[in-house]
């Protein structure tokens, strides 16, 4: 998501007392790889006070976690993703089946397949959507709970500390409150 659908979200992190620091890229025109080098430049320099905590919606999560992944030394801190498709998209896939590939941008592979791993070290937290309401349902097959555009079992990978379910839609996940109290919770202790 662009940086003005995140205001709500990163409004609602500052008043539970969070410096916060929106941070955008271009999934349709920017290669991956470019994207992912600016979020670790990004975090080594917010590193250099402190712990430095990802909070990331869809795609956003797997650029996040592709950044640990690739870059060594980066802050300490958590991570959550919100409605991440860390197991690949389905939505994706169908889109690239149908030759409509493009319209998942530079950043389609990467959204197709998921992450091959997630980074040793880190604790991750995953918030899930479950209300099917959403394009994706369109284009690929969803199975079972959704969120209109990520299946939950996308959300699911081996390594998570912790996973949460809440009856938001995709993207409802950055406006809702019960989304930034997990947010806050998990950066708190690491848990829900």
């Amino acid at each position: 998501m662009r940086r003005p659908a995140l205001l709500p979200l990163a409004h609602s992190l500052r008043k539970r007392g969070y410096a916060t620091q929106l941070f955008t890229y271009s999934s349709l025109f920017d290669p991956t790889e470019s994207a992912v080098a600016a979020l670790a430049e990004r975090l080594y320099l917010l590193g250099r006070v402190g712990p430095v905590h990802v909070v990331a919606h869809s795609l956003g999560g797997l650029m996040a976690l592709e950044a640990y992944n690739r870059h060594a030394g980066l802050p300490d801190g958590r991570v959550v993703c919100l409605g991440s498709p860390l197991a690949g998209s389905a939505a994706a896939r169908g889109l690239q089946r149908r030759g409509l590939g493009a319209l998942s941008g530079r950043s389609g592979p990467l959204l197709r397949a998921g992450l091959a791993r997630l980074p040793e070290g880190r604790e991750i937290g995953m918030v899930a959507g479950s209300r099917p309401m959403g394009l994706g349902r369109l284009f690929g097959s969803l199975k079972g709970e959704n969120d209109g555009t990520v299946a939950v079992a996308e959300t699911r990978v081996p390594g998570l500390a912790a996973h949460a379910i809440l009856p938001v839609s995709h993207t409802g996940l950055v406006f809702s409150a019960a989304a930034a109290d997990l947010v806050q919770r998990f950066l708190g202790d690491g848990r829900f």
